[in-house]
């Protein structure tokens, strides 16, 4: 490679190199900004039906949100962080009733070949949340 193509290249590189901690800031702050828009609505639950969980939103690595069908939010703090939870941003559970209760243990799911799986840990209580500016305004 000449000189030349070699500052061609490495002139490439530097936009992608700033735009991965941009990429990470953002995430970060995308977290943090759900977790302060939302503030506790009412006593914590041991268990929230699975028929009724729209979709999930982890928000680090102990803390995960659960939409249900109706809009409802619960907000599930693990008694420990779960390594690798607040990365892969995905986990899978194993329950033989149509409840997720804090007796229950979720694992973390890694993409990739084959069914990779990294640490299990156990869920907390759900405490049910509403918008942070609904609370402001009662």
């Amino acid at each position: 490679m000449t000189m030349r193509c070699l500052a061609i290249a490495a002139a490439a590189l530097i936009p992608l190199a700033l735009a991965v901690p941009a990429l990470a800031q953002s995430r970060a702050e995308r977290r943090a900004a759900q977790l302060s828009a939302w503030v506790e609505a009412g006593e914590p639950q041991d268990c929230i039906q699975l028929n009724r969980i729209r979709e999930t939103r982890v928000l680090s690595d102990q803390v995960i949100d659960f939409v249900m069908d109706n809009g409802q939010v619960f907000r599930n703090t693990l008694p420990n962080a779960c390594p690798q939870l607040g990365f892969q941003e995905s986990f899978g559970y194993k329950t033989s009733i149509n409840q997720l209760c804090n007796v229950d243990i979720i694992t973390v799911i890694i993409p990739g070949i084959g069914p990779n799986t990294g640490a299990s840990c156990g869920l907390g209580r759900f405490v049910p949340m509403k918008p942070a500016e609904t609370a402001a305004t009662k």
